[in-house]
C-alpha cells in the first residue's frame, strides 16, 4: 500500500517535471521581451541624461540575461501546451514579470521599498491603477513611460488570456465567441497564434489613434503617448498628480479621452471582425448593446442629479454632463482616470461610484470587474428562476445573442459572482485586521478585485493614493490584484489537489 501510494507520488512529480520544459520556455521568452521593453524607458532617460538611465538599462540586462538563459534552457520543439498548464503559466507569468518589472522602480531615484515597487508594477501589469507614488509631474520621464508601458503590456495580455483560456473555464461566457467550433478539446485552439496576432494589430491601430488624437486636441507628445497606451488598456496611470484632471481645460481632450476608454472596454473580437472581415457587429452584440445603454442611463440619471444638488454644476449643465460621463466610463471601464473629485459631491455620489466598482464592462475587452456579460447572464437566470415558479409545467429556453444557453454556463457564472463576492469579503475582512478602517478596506478590496485604481475615502479616493497603507494590506491588495485581472478561479485552481493529479 505505502509502495504503490509512493509509486504514484513519484509518477505525479515526474509527469509535471516533464511539462515544465514549455513553462520555463514561455517564461523566459516573456523575460526576455520585457528586457527589451525596458531598453526604451532607458533610452528616453539617457536622452535627457537622467540617471535612472543606468538603471533601467542594468535591469534591462538582467531580464535579457535570465529570460535568454530560460528559453534556451528549455528549448523545446513538438511540444504542445495543455489548458491545465495554461492556467499554471497563467499565473506564473503576471507575478514572475511583475517581479522583473519592479526592479528598476526599487533601484531608481524614487527611493521606495521593494513593496511599493512591486505593488506598483503588479497594479501597472494588471491594468488596475492603483499607485503609491506622488509628484509624478516631476518624475523622470523614463519611469513614467515604464508604467504607462507596463499597463499597455498588461492589456493586450489579459485580452489573448480572456479570448483563448476563459472558453475553457465557462465562467464568463467567452465560449459563446467561439463560433466555428463548440470543442473544448485538452490542447489550445489550433489557430490561438493567429487570433492573438491579429488582436496585437488591433489593439496597436487603435493606440496609435488614440495618440494621434490626444496629440491634436492639445497634449504634447511624450502625454499622448503615455495616455494612449494607458486608455485602451484601460488602466488609468497618468504622467500628472492631478490624472486626466489636468487637461480639464480642454473639454474636447475630456470627451476624446471618454471615447476610447469606452473602446478599450469593447470586446477587441469584434473590433477584429470589422477590420479583417468587414463585418460590423458593434452594436449587434448583446452585451455591447447592454454596456452602452448602462453607460447612457446612468449618465443621464446622474447628471440631472448632479445639476439639481451641486451649487456649481447647477449653472453648469454641459459642465455636469462631460464630468460624469468621463467618471461613469472610466470606472465601469475600471480605468481610474479622474478629472475631479466625485467623493466631495455628496454622500450619493460616493455610493453610486462604489456599487459601480464591480461592473466593468464587456467580456473580451481590457476592462476589469464583474463584466456585463456576467451580469446578463445572471439577470436571466434569475427571470427563468420567476417564470418556472409561476408556470411550472411551462418550458422555458434561455438565450443570449441567440444562442441557448446551457445550465453548465449558467451555474459556472452564478458560483463565479458568489466566489467574487465570497473573497471580497474575506479580503475585506483581512484589511480591516490590519488596520484600515472600513471605508478603505472594502473599497480597497473592491478596487483591487475589480482592477479600478481608486477607492473611496480620504486616504485611497481619487484625490490620494495607496502610499500610506501598511506594508502587509499592500501585499494584500496585490494578491487581489492578480485574482481580480485572472477571473479568481484560474488562480484558485491550481492549488486545489484535482489539478495535480495525473
Amino acid at each position: 500500500m505505502i509502495i504503490q501510494a509512493f509509486n504514484n507520488f513519484i509518477q505525479i512529480i515526474y509527469h509535471n517535471i516533464m511539462r515544465t520544459e514549455i513553462i520555463g520556455f514561455t517564461l523566459g521568452t516573456l523575460l526576455t521581451i520585457l528586457g527589451m521593453a525596458e531598453l526604451v524607458p532607458a533610452l528616453v532617460d539617457w536622452s535627457h541624461d537622467h540617471v535612472n538611465a543606468n538603471d533601467f538599462l542594468l535591469n534591462a540586462m538582467i531580464c535579457l540575461f535570465f529570460g535568454i538563459s530560460m528559453t534556451l534552457a528549455n528549448w523545446r520543439f513538438g511540444k504542445t501546451i495543455t489548458v491545465r498548464e495554461s492556467f499554471l503559466l497563467t499565473t506564473l507569468s503576471w507575478l514572475f514579470l511583475s517581479l522583473f518589472a519592479a526592479l528598476p522602480l526599487y533601484t531608481s531615484d524614487l527611493n521606495i521599498s521593494f513593496v511599493d515597487a512591486f505593488f506598483e508594477s503588479i497594479s501597472a501589469l494588471t491594468t488596475t491603477g492603483s499607485t503609491v507614488l506622488g509628484g509624478l509631474d516631476n518624475m523622470s520621464h523614463g519611469i513614467l513611460l515604464w508604467r504607462s508601458m507596463l499597463q499597455w503590456i498588461g492589456g493586450i495580455g489579459f485580452i489573448a488570456f480572456a479570448i483563448i483560456l476563459l472558453p475553457f473555464l465557462r465562467v464568463g461566457g467567452m465560449q459563446l465567441f467561439q463560433t466555428e467550433s463548440s470543442d473544448r478539446s485538452e490542447k489550445i485552439m489550433p489557430k490561438s497564434g493567429e487570433i492573438v496576432v491579429s488582436l496585437f494589430i488591433v489593439y496597436c491601430l487603435l493606440t496609435i489613434a488614440c495618440a494621434l488624437t490626444y496629440f491634436f486636441l492639445g497634449m504634447n507628445a511624450f502625454d499622448a503617448v503615455n495616455h494612449a497606451m494607458t486608455t485602451l488598456s484601460t488602466g488609468g496611470f497618468s504622467t500628472h498628480d492631478k490624472s486626466f484632471g489636468y487637461f480639464n481645460d480642454s473639454p474636447a481632450l475630456v470627451y476624446a479621452g471618454s471615447f476610447f476608454m469606452l473602446s478599450g472596454g469593447i470586446p477587441f473580437i469584434l473590433f477584429v471582425k470589422l477590420i479583417f472581415q468587414g463585418k460590423f457587429s458593434l452594436f449587434t452584440d448583446e452585451q455591447v448593446r447592454v454596456a452602452v445603454g448602462i453607460v447612457a442611463l446612468l449618465s443621464l440619471g446622474l447628471t440631472l442629479w448632479l445639476w439639481q444638488n451641486h451649487e456649481y454644476y447647477s449653472q453648469h449643465f454641459e459642465e455636469a454632463f462631460r464630468v460624469t460621463l468621463f467618471h461613469i466610463i472610466s470606472i465601469i471601464t475600471t480605468t481610474g482616470y479622474a478629472t475631479a473629485d466625485y467623493t466631495t459631491w455628496g454622500n450619493f455620489p460616493i455610493v453610486f461610484f462604489f456599487f459601480l466598482t464591480y461592473i466593468g464592462l464587456c467580456t473580451g475587452s481590457t476592462a476589469g470587474g464583474i463584466k456585463t456579460m456576467r451580469i446578463v447572464i445572471a439577470s436571466k437566470a434569475v427571470f427563468w428562476q420567476f417564470k418556472s415558479i409561476l408556470y411550472p409545467h411551462g418550458v422555458f429556453i434561455l438565450r443570449y445573442q441567440g444562442k441557448t444557453v446551457d445550465q453548465e454556463l449558467v451555474s459556472t457564472v452564478l458560483g463565479f459572482l458568489s466566489l467574487f463576492v465570497i473573497s471580497n469579503v474575506f479580503m475585506t475582512g483581512i484589511l480591516a485586521f490590519i488596520g484600515l478602517d472600513f471605508a478603505t478596506a472594502l473599497s480597497g478590496s473592491a478596487t483591487a478585485m475589480a482592477n479600478v485604481g481608486p477607492g473611496i475615502g480620504k486616504i485611497i479616493g481619487p484625490a490620494g493614493n495607496f502610499s500610506t497603507l501598511p506594508d502587509a494590506a499592500k501585499w494584500v491588495l496585490c494578491a487581489g490584484m492578480i485574482l481580480g485581472r485572472l477571473e479568481i478561479l484560474t488562480v484558485f485552481v491550481i492549488f486545489t489537489p484535482y489539478y495535480w493529479r495525473k
